[in-house]
């Protein structure tokens, strides 16, 4: 077995990047254990071999057990046998009531491992075939489908920009054993890994055990079926990524569902269009009685009926054959924002909320006209309803609020419109119009906004 070859198949199997783009460093998340002390003792020869990687070790101190110092002692003297850089990050986890230590963990570790690392390059992580029939094991228990039942694949996209392989995904913790114990490698144990409590530890001292005495093959043929899982899913995927589009459409700044569109497909693919749709937009994925029940009310409920569904992170909402999806958080602007140079809206953008950006660009012939010295910029998110406006496409004026309900913005997105005013006069309703009166004149340039 040669764990340096490994990881070369893995960091071999990246799909093809840009030379300004090609992977510089390759991270370890070191604990020490005997999983990941078996692949750092690999990456110590794949780096003699590959000078072109930054190969690094990373150790995150979690504080939990009274022997994390003594972790990063060992981790530490390894680091200088092994020849490799090692980074000792300390984090917090918050023990907070009703919440997971796993969980809490899992995460701070994660977030301390991408501080270390960069565009494109690639976190190594030392599960192994019994970790995979773990993972597939609690996937189960949770009910999940094709993609939760995917598990953990080799080679995968980390962070939008990164990679993350695990080179040992078809050795069984037999062979990582028995590598460590034929070269007499040091490792730690984690006393934790015993308390069974954590589902993990339960499965792994319980569960699995009894299922290998039976079926010696599971965790191999289990990690057959998750391929499978990944396989179907990446199917679903590539067709989600093509109806998509055919539902959304963009009003306002907002992502919102088009329900007349997606009253037309099965109710199978209603499902898989929500959660696609709900993913899109950052929030988590509605449980399969979640997302029946969503449907239902967007789809079946009266025309006049109020329906509102609060979810843990998203409020849904329906308004004229529209789904709104909107942050649990958001709320709306008390205070207006002061616009000191259009550059930074030309350059750069505006934040103003969830996931929302003012931009601009300008045009010939196009736009609003560029303010005057004399006139103040700002970002007004609450004008009277009664404030006359003119959008540029009408021939005469009309009150504000009127205006909402020619547009069909619903009330409780009103207030989270973007107004550009010079000096309070309203010159564009972002996402809506462009008034009249503050048009660029014929050859000159304009300012576009989006939003």
């Amino acid at each position: 077995m040669n764990i340096a070859q490994l990881i070369g198949h893995c960091v071999d199997a990246l799909p093809v990047i840009a030379a300004s783009a090609a992977p510089r460093k390759l991270v370890l998340a070191y604990s020490g254990g005997v999983d990941s002390e078996i692949l750092a003792h690999g990456l110590a020869e794949f780096a003699k071999l590959h000078p072109q990687f930054d190969c690094q070790l990373v150790h995150v101190h979690h504080g939990l057990s009274v022997n994390a110092d003594e972790w990063v002692l060992h981790c530490q003297a390894q680091a200088e046998i092994y020849q490799l850089p090692c980074t000792i990050a300390r984090v917090k986890v918050k023990l907070a009531p009703r919440t997971s230590v796993e969980a809490e963990a899992r995460s701070v570790r994660y977030e301390a491992l991408l501080a270390q690392m960069c565009a494109a390059d690639i976190l190594m992580t030392a599960h192994h075939q019994d970790d995979q029939l773990e993972t597939i094991l609690l996937a189960l228990k949770r009910g999940l489908g094709p993609k939760g039942l995917s598990a953990m694949g080799k080679v995968q996209s980390l962070d939008n920009d990164k990679w993350l392989i695990r080179p040992l995904l078809d050795l069984s913790k037999s062979d990582v054993e028995a590598y460590a114990k034929t070269r007499d490698i040091r490792h730690i144990q984690d006393e934790s890994n015993f308390d069974e409590k954590y589902d993990r530890n339960f499965l792994r001292q319980s569960i699995i055990p009894t299922l290998k005495q039976r079926w010696s093959a599971i965790a191999a043929t289990a990690s057959r079926s998750a391929e499978l899982c990944a396989m179907q899913q990446s199917v679903i995927d590539e067709e989600l990524a093509a109806r998509l589009p055919r539902i959304q459409t963009k009003l306002g700044g907002e992502c919102v569902i088009n329900l007349a569109a997606l009253a037309q497909y099965s109710k199978a693919w209603q499902a898989l269009l929500l959660r696609g749709h709900m993913d899109f937009l950052g929030f988590a994925p509605p449980s399969k009685v979640q997302a029946e029940q969503i449907i239902a009310q967007l789809l079946d409920a009266k025309v006049d009926a109020n329906i509102e569904i609060k979810l843990t992170d998203v409020l849904i909402k329906r308004f004229k054959g529209t789904g709104y999806f909107l942050p649990m958080t958001a709320s709306a602007h008390s205070a207006n924002i002061a616009v000191s140079s259009l550059d930074e809206l030309l350059e750069v953008g505006l934040n103003y909320g969830h996931n929302k950006l003012i931009q601009a660009t300008l045009a010939i012939n196009a736009g609003v006209r560029f303010p005057r010295a004399d006139e103040k910029v700002t970002i007004e998110f609450s004008l009277p309803g009664s404030t006359r406006c003119q959008p540029q496409y009408r021939s005469k004026g009309r009150e504000l609020k009127k205006l909402w309900q020619e547009f069909e913005v619903p009330p409780w997105t009103r207030s989270h419109v973007p107004l550009l005013c010079y000096n309070g006069k309203l010159v564009c309703a972002i996402g809506y119009w462009n008034e009249k009166a503050f048009l660029c004149a014929e050859n000159e340039t304009g300012i576009n906004f989006k939003g």
